[in-house]
Parts: C-alpha cells; structure tokens; sequence
C-alpha cells in the first residue's frame, strides 16, 4: 500500500505500555482461540464460552492496573503510523457514503489487555470494535500472529483487519448491530451464531468496500494487495481454523464464516465498492 506522506488520523489513542500489565505472548491470538476450539472438542463446551474462561482467568492472575482513558496521543512508530493512515482513509471513504449520519471512530492501539467500555479484554480475542464507546481496540501483535501462524502477511492483510473493525462501527451507527443483537437474545444459540456469521461477513464486505475507494480515488493500492487481503479473509475462517484444532468443522458453531465466505464477501466490496450490495441478511446463500 502507498501510505507515505498520506493523512494521519486524530482519532487514535496509543495505550502501548499503559496500563493492564502485558500479558505473555503464549496468551496472545490465535493460539488461545485454538486451545479453545480444542477444549470445546473435547467437552462439548461452545468455544466462545471457553474463550472467555480462558482470557478471564489471564485478567484475574496477569492484568494488575487499571487502563487509564482518554486521549494519550498519536504513535510515532512505523506500525502504529500505518495504521493511523488507514483509519484516516477509512474516514474519509465512509464520510463520503454515508455523509453526517458518520461518526468517526477512535482506534485504540494497546499492548496485552485494555479497559473499555465494553470490560476489560486480553489481546487473546483479537481486534474488536465496542458499542459503547464507539471506539476499535488493536494490539498490534495480533498482525504478528496472522504473519507467522496463519500466513497472512502484507500491508493490505492489516489494513483489512482494521477496515472489518470500522465496518462494524457502521453497522453500530446504521442499527444493524443493535437489531441483531435483539434477535440474537430471542433464538437457539445455533441461530445466535448463524446471525454473527452474517453480521462478520457484512463487515468484511463493508472493509472491501473502503479498499475499492482507496485505490479508485486515492490510488493507495499496488499491485498484489487485495490478493493479500483476500489471503487474510481465507486465513481467519471458522472452517480453518477448526480444522486446525480437531481436524474437523463443525458449521453450526461458526461465528465468523467459512474461509470462502469471508473472501466472497471481500471481494464483493473490493469489486463494486457499494454498501448496499453488503445486506448479508437478505440472502439464503452466503
């Protein structure tokens, strides 16, 4: 990606170092959702329930001081400018699209485990966008974790990581998260996930829908990067990463989609560069 001399956002707030204490790197990322996938295997426990077990018990006995709010300023490393850049491109696409019914976002960089609105979370779960506070809340380990666990390396691969956290902010802000979750409180836990399987793919088609006007109208994008993304979306599966841990898929546990799932839908932004083509609720198919 062409991210040099690009804008950087105001809306970011480096935490790195502050405060919950760092919790080891054997807690981080995709290991810990493996280890959860394999409990689950074994006990018949549903994975997410594990997951919080998991991470839970890392903030009782690892996490000691309360995070501290607020702005603490912009990240002056290679990384956390990068990322600056993206939210900022990020804004602009979706002020564009969505005109003042857009709020912008906060990206919150943080190392080991964070406070926010939403609780207090362990980098284990990965990136994740909170309601509450409308604010996206990133380690920047986790980009190490797809690289040399998943293979999914490259500049547009983190951009993507980052661009599906906004589209869950603009599903926050259209009322969609809201309906969702609604729904999600009245059904079986098996039709609770298959809603969150729509709800993940729509931002991942909201993400490609941001890298469309990037490289259209901003030329930030070079040859080979949505290839990366693409990789990324593939990498990060439901199906794949079960595989990983039992060597079998078991759909009906899915939260996130099947790898081809979350490419389809990738590229459906990357290629039209609509949010209306994005209602994930409005097919049979995925």
């Amino acid at each position: 990606m062409r991210t040099d001399d690009q804008r950087e956002s105001d809306n970011i707030e480096d935490r790195r170092g502050m405060g919950p204490a760092r919790i080891g790197r054997g807690g981080l990322g995709i290991g810990t959702i493996v280890l959860a996938l394999a409990v689950s295997y074994f006990t018949g426990v549903n994975p997410l329930t594990v997951l919080n077990l998991l991470t839970g018990v890392q903030s009782m006995t690892e996490v000691s001081a309360p995070t501290e709010s607020g702005p603490v300023g912009a990240p002056q490393d290679r990384l956390g400018k990068f990322a600056s850049v993206v939210l900022a491109d990020t804004e602009t696409t979706w002020r564009n699209l969505l005109g003042p019914r857009y709020e912008d976002p906060r990206l919150v960089l943080f190392s080991g485990a964070v406070q926010s609105a939403c609780g207090t979370t362990s980098s284990a779960v990965g990136p994740f966008y909170c309601p509450n506070d409308h604010r996206v809340y990133l380690d920047l380990a986790f980009f190490d974790e797809m690289a040399h666990r998943l293979g999914a390396a490259g500049d547009f691969a983190q951009a993507y990581v980052i661009a599906h956290e906004v589209g869950h902010h603009v599903q926050n802000l259209l009322g969609i998260a809201e309906k969702v979750h609604r729904l999600q409180r009245q059904v079986s836990e098996a039709e609770g996930n298959a809603l969150s399987v729509r709800m993940e793919l729509q931002a991942d088609c909201y993400a490609g829908v941001w890298g469309h006007h990037a490289k259209r109208e901003r030329n930030l994008i070079e040859p080979g990067d949505f290839e990366d993304g693409l990789r990324a979306a593939a990498a990060i599966g439901d199906d794949r990463l079960q595989k990983m841990s039992r060597g079998h898929v078991q759909p009906e546990s899915w939260t996130h989609g099947s790898s081809e799932q979350r490419m389809s839908w990738l590229k459906r932004g990357l290629e039209s560069g609509d949010p209306s083509i994005c209602n994930t609720f409005d097919t049979k198919r995925l």
